[in-house]
């Protein structure tokens, strides 16, 4: 199969999964803004920050080396499947060995029972998620997804809106969804043929570890970042704002959708076609076209960014608009950063990642420290955005040794002059606002719009070829 047709048939799989769970997740800010204060909200998301970013601690990242080498030929699959649970395994009864330590640290102790439930799943879930998607059972990948969601939905539904139970509510329903994913995923996927214990091998587990380890920081980038902006917001203005700041962050999830779809899709093109001659050809042309996408998509978020807060988020949460326009950029170089380094991930070269991930949550940690105090929750939008743009930077200097990616910097550089002044519209709040912001965004789509027939020429080639 042609190689940009593979890709465009696995992005459009992975689009369907996506849609449908990032649309219902999306659609839960609502009820959680209607029935979560601002402190609750600000405190469920310091748990599922938290949690999210102790996970690739826990489980050593080995998720990661579940898709690496269940793709590749030369190694048994089922024995990178029980290897992976066993280590998943380990890394749980670590956490809870230290757990006099989580006690008296974590600011919500006596929701620590949902804690490890969540986390056991989470974890578990996490592994065989990527083990089906790397063989190469991408709708069943999509669909856990989309069920995952789904029940999620359903569950907040009962326990927000039926029973009130607010912050407990919206645990145990984070719990259901996990473990009826985790059945699905069994059943459906028939792992539970794969499980077998004869095929534990230490050396194969080293291996892996080896591969996953330096990839820790890269899993837990975004969580650092996430999690430093949280806590430094908490700590410097209360559980209130980091409330209102969760619910910033939930409106570039449009954006980051975006990027998942495509992302999950690239992953497994890049892995594939690294050995190939054509390899930087094909690397450049794919960037240039997904630079594109994620720069005007931007643009489409910020000229409606007013109007989704309305719409979508409850009266005492409006002013969350100002700080999303500095996190959508960070979702960009973020998505930037992490198609390059799936150039470290195809070469086994996971170093590079470790490297570039840890300068990145340094710069995002000093950042938010000087900044918040000083202009408040916007301090920590503008560090994520740093800090991921400084990451990009790195990679591309730092992945030439693997694959030369030709970009084109100076429609890249235009279109971001251009995104910064619909950013500086937007806290201007002129009358004629939406407008102007429209001007930028068609003065974006010409100044692409080569790019942009590529794309199509090439999805219209891909349709009329099936």
């Amino acid at each position: 199969m042609n190689v940009y047709k593979k890709l465009v048939n696995n992005s459009l799989v992975f689009a369907v999964g996506n849609l449908g769970t990032k649309l219902i997740v999306f659609l839960l800010l609502p009820l959680y803004t209607s029935y979560l204060t601002k402190s609750e909200f600000g405190l469920v998301d310091l748990f599922t920050t938290t949690l999210s970013c102790l996970i690739p601690i826990f489980t050593l990242s080995i998720f990661d080396s579940v898709l690496r080498f269940a793709m590749d030929k030369n190694y048994d699959k089922q024995a990178v499947l029980i290897n992976s649970i066993v280590v998943t395994l380990c890394g749980f009864i670590l956490s809870i060995l230290i757990y006099p330590i989580f006690i008296n640290i974590l600011p919500f102790d006596n929701l620590i029972i949902y804690f490890y439930l969540i986390l056991f799943f989470q974890s578990t879930n996490s592994t065989l998620t990527q083990f089906v998607r790397a063989q190469g059972k991408i709708r069943l990948f999509a669909v856990s997804g989309i069920i995952n969601a789904f029940s999620l939905l359903v569950c907040n539904v009962i326990f927000l809106m039926v029973y009130h139970m607010g912050i407990i509510g919206y645990l145990i329903s984070l719990i259901f969804a996990n473990i009826i994913t985790f059945l699905f995923l069994i059943i459906k996927g028939k792992l539970r043929y794969s499980f077998k214990v004869s095929k534990i091998n230490v050396k194969l587990t080293r291996e892996m570890l080896l591969y996953s380890i330096p990839l820790i920081p890269n899993a837990l980038m975004w969580w650092i970042m996430g999690l430093s902006d949280r806590y430094i917001i908490t700590y410097f203005l209360g559980l209130s704002a980091t409330g209102i700041y969760a619910v910033a962050n939930k409106i570039p999830s449009i954006l980051n959708m975006i990027n998942s779809i495509f992302f999950q899709a690239w992953q497994m093109s890049a892995i594939e076609e690294y050995d190939s001659k054509d390899k930087s050809k094909f690397f450049s042309n794919v960037f240039n076209v997904f630079s594109i996408v994620m720069l005007v998509s931007t643009s489409i978020i910020l000229v409606n960014l007013k109007l989704i807060i309305k719409v979508f988020v409850a009266d005492n949460y409006y002013e969350a608009w100002e700080y999303v326009p500095f996190l959508l950029l960070g979702v960009v170089f973020s998505s930037f950063s992490g198609f390059l380094g799936t150039n470290y991930i195809a070469a086994k070269k996971t170093k590079g990642v470790f490297k570039t991930s840890v300068i990145g949550a340094i710069i995002n940690i000093i950042v938010n420290v000087i900044l918040i105090p000083k202009i408040g929750i916007n301090g920590a939008s503008i560090g994520t955005m740093v800090s991921f743009g400084v990451i990009w930077i790195l990679r591309v200097i730092d992945t030439k040794t693997f694959v030369d990616i030709s970009i084109n910097y100076k429609k890249i550089g235009l279109t971001f002059i251009a995104l910064f002044i619909q950013i500086k519209l937007l806290y201007m709040n002129l009358s004629f606002e939406y407008f102007f912001q429209l001007i930028i965004l068609l003065f974006i789509i010409l100044l692409n719009v080569s790019e942009i027939k590529i794309m199509i020429e090439r999805m219209v080639k891909v349709k009329s070829k099936k």
